[in-house]
């Protein structure tokens, strides 16, 4: 079953997806992520290059992705101080909403570049083992058939 046209993302209350929902422009995801460096869980010193954000992605009422803010929170050196700030602007930028409920949504793919990483919503399909897959990133939620807006991690 191919990905549809908008992936169809459930709000889970005080988990993953608590910070998803509609506002008088359209829908919003946020969250509070983490990215790291590839390879860098080997090193002995780590921590430098993980790095909090706060992210919230906008979208049209009909799914289109309409713009980001992904803001960085610090890395997890001081990682209670950074995750603190993120959640506290993420807190910030969703009240900013004019309207905003928490609830189910339904978006398109998209992906933005920010620090050298993707953030999005992006097809990870594995056409080799007929697999239909749509990742949302950095968080690593994973959306797959029947398309119910649950997701894995």
């Amino acid at each position: 079953m191919a990905i549809p046209d908008r992936v169809p993302i459930a709000h889970v209350r005080g988990y993953r997806t608590s910070h998803i929902g509609h506002y008088t422009g359209g829908q919003f995801f946020g969250s509070v992520t983490a990215t790291t460096e590839p390879g860098a869980g080997a090193e002995p010193d780590w921590r430098p290059h993980k790095r909090w954000y706060s992210v919230l992605h906008r979208f049209d009422p009909t799914g289109t992705h309409t713009g980001s803010e992904i803001w960085f929170a610090g890395t997890s050196e001081k990682e209670r101080a950074a995750v603190k700030r993120a959640k506290a602007h993420l807190t910030e930028q969703i009240r900013a909403l004019p309207g905003h409920t928490f609830g189910n949504i339904a978006i398109e793919l998209f992906h933005v570049e920010f620090d050298g990483h993707i953030f999005g919503l992006v097809d990870g399909s594995d056409l080799s083992a007929g697999h239909d897959h749509a990742e949302f990133l950095p968080d690593t939620l994973g959306f797959d058939p029947p398309w119910d807006g649950i997701y894995d991690t």
